[in-house]
């Protein structure tokens, strides 16, 4: 045992945090919630500059360069010593909010949940401004919870270092590997085709500076994934596309892929437009030709038949974990039983908030479980059947900031997958034109090699990395706030979550009791 003990410790000496390094974005004008107006009475003084701590203004020479107001604090900067709208001697600064905003992303990604994780993705850290990083608009799911924090922090408090956020992936004692990830996230699958080959790069060496994993999605494995296959999970979805022997012997964790939370039973879908000649030989497809993956795997309609498939993989790779991602039925909760009797190590809930601008809104919105009911739901029939500390539950489908991450741990997880975030960290925004293969402007879900460049692999990388850090930065005060040391301790603890409806009818039920006061 204490030998056992010595070697998880090297392991753990042997990894430390990737560096946070400044990584700004990729485009002439970024963009941010507040712009500030120079106008001609300027006189170049520089006093702005100097005041500044956010590097908004700069002076070069004789003359002041255009406001980097991406970087601006906004008017939450009033009651500050520096603020430069006052400060200014002739007058000549204005502030106000940026009317792009208005136009930008959706309820479930609004412009400030946009511009705060771009924020997080250059620096690393969590924004100081007013701008919203928690919550979205969609007033449903996660947007409706709030953490039921205490008034004062419990005592004594723990230092950051002595907070762990590492999660193990394999609790069965089933003779196979023991994974260790060092947050509880790791990354979607996001497929070679939907994305490009850099944004897949990108995740893949984010994901393994810090000590997590990337997946392939359903569109096989690219021999540039070879330097990452430790922290790689390969999928194998109903298409079959690009599955072989040698791709499964390469990993540590296969993932089966029967459903997508965002189009539950339409199986997937890459539009003929996306499949280049280097996607087609991949997925051994025809170049231009659409390609579909069936719902759902036509050799698997019971629990018996499923064991099979876990037991092929466990067969051609006797040291790989077996993950399986369902989408959120309403009897989830005995698909989840299913799947741990068929030797699974790891159930991943996918649910509907997820997906890219290519699945279908109808799917999205109508037809799977919201993963806030399914989570809770799964973990307390896996704890009713006994088995709930032999299974890991991962969650998806929307996880867009730290709070989401958290706010699903509580409620019963063990950890998640994200997607989505990733894209918004490379500059995504939101223009949802996934499936097209010049749609994504920016590079991001395109397979139109010219803009696949535009995208360097250092440069994605960082910004993941930076992400994450923030994240972890956001999920250690967290833990701190309720005095806990791991976010283990953090796993189905829904009395630290109150849901704003359900506090709302609370609270009109003691008014009426109180007689309307």
């Amino acid at each position: 045992m204490k030998a056992k003990n010595k070697k998880k410790s090297a392991a753990a000496e042997r990894w430390s945090a990737p560096g946070v390094k400044r990584s700004p974005s990729r485009f002439r004008n970024p963009i941010g919630k507040y712009k500030i107006r120079r106008g001609p009475e300027c006189i170049a003084c520089g006093k702005c500059a100097e005041l500044c701590p956010e590097g908004v203004h700069v002076k070069a020479g004789a003359k002041m360069e255009k406001p980097r107001d991406f970087y601006c604090l906004g008017f939450c900067c009033r009651n500050n010593p520096f603020y430069c709208i006052d400060k200014c001697p002739v007058q000549a600064l204005r502030l106000v909010e940026n009317p792009l905003c208005e136009t930008l992303g959706d309820y479930r990604w609004p412009s400030d949940l946009l511009i705060s994780t771009w924020y997080m993705a250059e620096t690393g850290e969590v924004p100081r401004s007013d701008i919203e990083y928690c919550i979205g608009r969609s007033n449903g799911g996660f947007d409706k919870m709030r953490f039921n924090f205490p008034e004062k922090m419990p005592e004594p408090v723990i230092p950051d270092d002595e907070i762990s956020t590492t999660i193990e992936l394999n609790r069965r004692n089933d003779g196979r590997p023991r994974i260790t990830i060092q947050l509880p996230v790791y990354g979607g699958g996001m497929s070679f085709g939907s994305v490009s080959l850099s944004t897949m790069l990108s995740r893949a060496r984010a994901a393994k500076l810090w000590g997590t994993f990337g997946c392939t999605g359903e569109g096989g494995y690219p021999e540039q994934l070879a330097p990452y296959d430790d922290h790689m999970i390969t999928q194998v979805a109903t298409g079959l596309f690009g599955v072989r022997e040698d791709t499964i012997q390469r990993v540590r964790i296969v993932e089966f892929k029967y459903a997508q939370g965002a189009k539950p039973g339409l199986g997937g879908h890459l539009l003929g437009d996306k499949v280049t000649a280097s996607v087609a030989k991949m997925r051994e497809a025809v170049v231009g030709n659409a390609l579909f993956s069936p719902f759902p795997f036509h050799s698997v309609y019971s629990v018996e038949d499923h064991k099979k498939h876990v037991d092929w993989i466990k067969e051609i790779n006797p040291k790989a974990l077996v993950a399986v991602k369902v989408s959120t039925p309403t009897d989830v909760d005995m698909v989840a039983v299913g799947s741990y009797y068929a030797g699974a190590n790891i159930i991943h809930l996918d649910g509907s908030y997820g997906g890219t601008g290519a699945a279908p809104d109808i799917a999205k919105k109508n037809i799977a479980m919201p993963i806030e009911y399914a989570i809770p739901k799964v973990h307390q029939f896996l704890q009713d059947e006994g088995i709930r500390d032999q299974i890991t539950l991962i969650a998806s489908g929307g996880i867009r900031t730290a709070h989401d991450i958290a706010k699903a741990i509580a409620l019963g997880a063990d950890g998640v997958v994200v997607g989505t975030a990733d894209m918004v960290a490379l500059e995504c925004v939101r223009c949802h034109n996934c499936e097209s293969g010049r749609g994504c402007a920016r590079g991001i879900a395109s397979t139109d090699p010219r803009l696949s460049e535009m995208i360097t692999i250092e440069w994605g990388a960082q910004r993941v990395i930076n992400l994450y850090a923030a994240w972890r930065k956001q999920l250690v005060q967290i833990l701190k706030s309720f005095g806990m040391r791991s976010i283990k301790e953090l796993v189905g603890r829904t009395d630290c979550l109150y849901h704003l409806d359900y506090q709302r009818e609370k609270d009109e039920g003691r008014r009426a009791v109180g007689g309307g006061n």
